[in-house]
């Protein structure tokens, strides 16, 4: 069976995931995830309010609303996800190719984002 035709569960998103420049594997609240550099930019959704088999990737709001609105199926939103940066997938719904274009607009969306700054520590 190739990759295309695989049922699709975060074995095939770490396989295509892996792929990308500087990714490494790790876990956020449990679950396995995908980052780039230490960020996270994919990861199997974990809060009770997502659909069992979704993963949650980064991308900015603008391209959530777009994905949400041509396939409202595939892609969706809880309100505990609405104020974060992250669409949800089901991966029933999707095959690889779509799966490889998804996870290629989570990692541009999280490797080019400015770096946070460390907290300046209070001097006495």
């Amino acid at each position: 069976m190739s990759l295309s035709q695989k049922k699709i569960g975060f074995d095939t998103v770490r396989q295509i995931g892996l792929r990308l420049p500087d990714v490494e594997e790790g876990t956020i609240y449990g679950s396995p995830a995908l980052k780039v550099r230490g960020r996270m930019f994919a990861c199997l959704a974990v809060h009770r309010s997502a659909a069992p088999d979704s993963l949650a990737i980064r991308i900015d709001f603008d391209q959530r609303d777009e994905l949400i609105a041509e396939n409202p199926d595939t892609y969706y939103l809880t309100d505990h996800y609405v104020d974060y940066p992250v669409v949800l997938v089901r991966l029933s719904r999707v095959d690889c190719d779509v799966l490889r274009d998804l996870l290629g607009m989570a990692w541009r969306f999280e490797s080019t984002r400015a770096k946070p700054r460390a907290r300046q520590r209070k001097r006495n």
